[in-house]
């Protein structure tokens, strides 16, 4: 049977977090002819051996593994490329995205106007990290709107939604999968976005922090604005 969803999730160092978090994916898919691919991204700890005694449990379960850390975007790619299905899901590795909002996001992907459709992307009403965080989040998402005018509330919610030939025609960067949705629009797809749950990380702590990402997203921001200008569509093509 053709696989019909692909759940590609990049982890680094969450050895505590991917037992609990593939059981709850396998959960929340079943039903579905899916796959769950785990990217290590270079671990130091003990993810990929956890992963890999879960492969009995989860006979859907597939771990892929990186040489060295290459970042998150890097990994989603990984899982992308290797996916065997046209519909792809992502999820943090942190288990703070909740597996069980996963059909709340396909019911939409796949509803009346799924030919228009490129990403479905979360957004989390009820964040559960700290003050700080929050507020720079909010201030980063208003400037990044303000720039980019793509409607998109909370980019830095991982549990998405999208087709893998859209996705693997986007221009690749490092932090891309911060700007999937402005990429998505820009090639001509549509948007569309749900609500969904947030949940405390259970264990370890966040791979980033306030200023790294501030220090990063300048840059990122002003490359995706020259990307958004220097855009010009596909024409319509014919053999003659």
């Amino acid at each position: 049977m053709a696989v019909a969803l692909s759940v590609v999730v990049p982890v680094m160092n969450e050895a505590e977090n991917v037992g609990p978090l593939a059981r709850e994916i396998a959960a929340a898919v079943r039903g579905e002819n899916a796959e769950i691919i785990f990217v290590d991204d270079g671990s130091t700890d003990s993810t990929a051996r956890v992963l890999q005694d879960l492969k009995g449990e989860i006979p859907s379960l597939r771990v892929l593994q990186h040489g060295r850390n290459a970042g998150q975007s890097r990994g989603i790619r990984t899982g992308v490329r290797a996916a065997r299905s046209s519909t792809i899901v992502t999820l943090d590795g942190d288990g703070q995205n909740d597996p069980a909002d996963i059909p709340k996001l396909l019911a939409v992907f796949r509803g009346p106007e799924a030919e228009k459709i490129g990403v479905v992307s979360g957004v989390r009403a009820k964040r559960r990290d700290t003050w700080s965080k929050r507020v720079a989040s909010r201030i980063g998402n208003a400037i990044r709107n303000s720039l980019l005018n793509d409607g998109a509330a909370d980019t830095g919610c991982g549990l998405k939604v999208f087709r893998r030939d859209a996705f693997l025609a986007l221009p690749y960067f490092d932090h891309l999968h911060r700007f999937i949705i402005t990429l998505m629009l820009r090639e001509g797809w549509q948007a569309r976005f749900v609500v969904v749950n947030h949940r405390e990380r259970a264990h370890g702590q966040s791979k980033y922090t306030n200023f790294g990402r501030m220090l990063v997203g300048v840059n990122d921001l002003l490359g995706v604005r020259w990307l958004q200008r220097r855009y010009r569509p596909q024409a319509e093509t014919k053999e003659l």
